[in-house]
C-alpha cells in the first residue's frame, strides 16, 4: 500500500527543495554581474531569504547579481510568497479542474484554512489579488520612477516590476543599495508600496472572507475580525511609538518636515512587521525604537499570507485568553463568538516555540560573534519573523552566523507548528485519558 507523505512534511520539504533549486540557479555564472560563480554560502543565503520572503542579504542585490540573477530572486520570492502549495492547487485546477485530495490537504496546512472546501476558491482569489495588486503597483512605480526620478523607461520598468513584486510578497528585496532611502520624501512611491505590503501580508483567508462578505462585516469570520483589529492596533501603535522615539533623532527622521516624519514613521511601522523595506538607516535608530521593532517583527502579519512571525491572530487569541482569565470567565470570547480550546492551545504553542527559537538563536549568535546584544537580538528576530531588516551587521557575520540566520528564516516561513508537526515521527490517538488535576499556576 502506498504511503502518503504528511501534509506538514510536504510543506516543509517543498520550501527546502525550492531553496536548494534557487541556490543552484544563483551559483550559475550567468546569475552574477561579473560572470563568476557565486560562492555557495552567498547563493544559499540569498535563495533561502528569497523563498522565505525575508529580504535579508549579504551582498547588494542590484550590483552583485545580473539581470538573470535578479529575475531568479524575484521568481523565488514570488513562489515563496504566493505559497508553494497554493501554486500546486492552481496548477491542479488548470490541468484537470480538480486538485487531488493530497494537494488540497497540503494547501490547507500551508494556508491555515479550516476546511478543504474553500481551498480552490482561496487559490483563485490569491491569484487574482496578486496579479491585480502587482500590476497596479507596477504601473504607479513605472510612471513615478520615469517622470518623477528621471529613470529611463527600461530602468523604471524593471525597478517598478521588481519592487512591486517584492512589496506585495513582503519580500523586502530592493535593487537599490540603500533600500528605499532615496524615496524617503516621495509619498507617491511609499504609500502605494505600503498598501501592497498590507494587502499581501494580511493573509489569504482574510482576503477570501472580505471578497465574499465585504458588504456585511457582521458575518465576517472571527479570524478576519481578530486579524483586522489586531493589525490596525499594531500599525497605529507602532506608528505612534516610532514617531515619538525618533522625533528628534537627527540621524533618522529628525531633520525631515512634519509630513515626511509622519510618512516615514508609518512606513517603518508597516514594513517592520514583515516587509523589510527601509527608508532610514536602521542602524541609526534609537535602542528604544529597536525594541519596538523586536515586538512588531516577532508578531508579523496575518496567517496564511506572505507575512512571517507568530502572526497577529496568535497574539490576539492570547490577549483574549489573558483578559478572560483576569475577569474570571470560563470562556475566551470576542465579537460574540467563543474561541475554541484547540485554537488557544495552538496559539500558546506557537508563542512558546517561537520564543524558544528566538532565545536559542540569540544565545548561539552571541556565542559566535562579537556584536552587542541588542543588534544580535534584532538580527535573530528579523530572520525568524521574515522581516528582513538589519542594523547593518548581516554581511559581517561569520559563515556560521549566516547559516544560523538561514535556518531561522526557513523556520519562520514554514511555521513553528508546521515544522514541529513535520518532525513528529508517530501520530496516534490515545484510547484513554488520565485523571485530571490542577497544578498551582502563578
Amino acid at each position: 500500500m502506498k504511503t502518503l507523505i504528511h501534509p506538514a512534511r510536504a510543506v516543509a520539504l517543498g520550501f527546502l527543495l525550492a531553496s536548494v533549486a534557487g541556490t543552484l540557479l544563483l551559483m550559475l555564472p550567468a546569475a552574477r554581474a561579473d560572470g563568476l560563480p557565486a560562492p555557495p554560502l552567498v547563493a544559499l543565503f540569498t535563495s533561502v531569504s528569497a523563498v522565505c520572503v525575508t529580504g535579508m542579504a549579504i551582498v547588494d542585490t542590484g550590483t552583485y547579481w545580473s539581470g538573470f540573477g535578479q529575475a531568479v530572486i524575484m521568481f523565488l520570492f514570488q513562489l515563496g510568497g504566493f505559497g508553494l502549495m497554493t501554486a500546486a492547487t492552481l496548477l491542479g485546477l488548470m490541468v484537470n479542474r480538480s486538485p487531488r485530495l493530497r494537494t488540497r490537504m497540503m494547501t490547507q496546512t500551508e494556508t491555515r484554512l479550516l476546511g478543504l472546501g474553500d481551498i480552490t476558491s482561496v487559490a483563485k482569489i490569491v491569484f487574482k489579488v496578486a496579479v491585480i495588486c502587482q500590476l497596479l503597483l507596477f504601473a504607479v512605480l513605472l510612471l513615478r520612477l520615469h517622470f518623477g526620478h528621471g529613470l529611463a523607461w527600461a530602468d523604471a520598468a524593471w525597478g517598478g516590476l521588481f519592487h512591486a513584486a517584492s512589496a506585495f510578497n513582503n519580500a523586502g528585496f530592493s535593487t537599490h543599495a540603500d533600500g528605499l532611502m532615496r524615496y524617503a520624501g516621495d509619498a507617491l512611491v511609499l504609500v502605494p508600496i505600503m498598501l501592497a505590503i498590507v494587502i499581501g501580508g494580511i493573509g489569504f483567508p482574510v482576503l477570501h472572507d472580505l471578497r465574499h462578505r465585504w458588504r456585511d462585516p457582521r458575518h465576517w469570520s472571527l479570524h478576519t475580525k481578530l486579524t483586522l483589529t489586531g493589525s490596525l492596533i499594531l500599525l497605529l501603535g507602532g506608528f505612534l511609538a516610532i514617531i515619538v522615539l525618533e522625533w528628534n533623532n537627527v540621524r533618522t527622521i529628525g531633520p525631515l518636515s512634519l509630513f515626511d516624519k509622519l510618512l516615514n514613521s508609518m512606513f517603518m511601522s508597516v514594513s517592520a512587521r514583515t516587509a523589510g523595506f527601509h527608508t532610514v538607516d536602521i542602524g541609526a535608530l534609537t535602542p528604544e525604537t529597536w525594541a519596538v521593532h523586536y515586538f512588531l517583527m516577532f508578531i508579523g502579519g496575518g496567517s496564511g499570507g506572505t507575512a512571517g512571525g507568530v502572526k497577529v491572530g496568535t497574539i490576539a487569541i492570547l490577549a483574549l485568553l489573558v483578559i478572560a482569565e483576569a475577569k474570571g470567565h470560563t470562556d475566551t470570547e470576542a465579537f460574540g463568538r467563543r474561541v475554541g480550546a484547540s485554537a488557544q492551545r495552538q496559539a500558546i504553542t506557537v508563542l512558546v516555540l517561537g520564543s524558544i527559537i528566538v532565545a536559542v538563536g540569540t544565545v548561539i549568535l552571541l556565542r559566535i560573534t562579537h556584536f552587542p546584544t541588542d543588534q544580535v537580538i534584532f538580527e535573530v528576530i528579523a530572520a525568524f519573523g521574515s522581516a528582513g531588516l538589519s542594523t547593518g551587521i548581516t554581511h559581517e557575520l561569520p559563515p556560521a552566523g549566516q547559516l544560523l540566520l538561514a535556518v531561522l528564516m526557513f523556520i519562520g516561513r514554514v511555521g513553528t507548528i508546521t515544522l514541529a508537526t513535520s518532525l513528529v515521527l508517530g501520530e496516534r490517538r490515545m484510547p484513554y485519558r488520565y485523571p485530571e488535576e490542577h497544578p498551582i499556576v502563578g
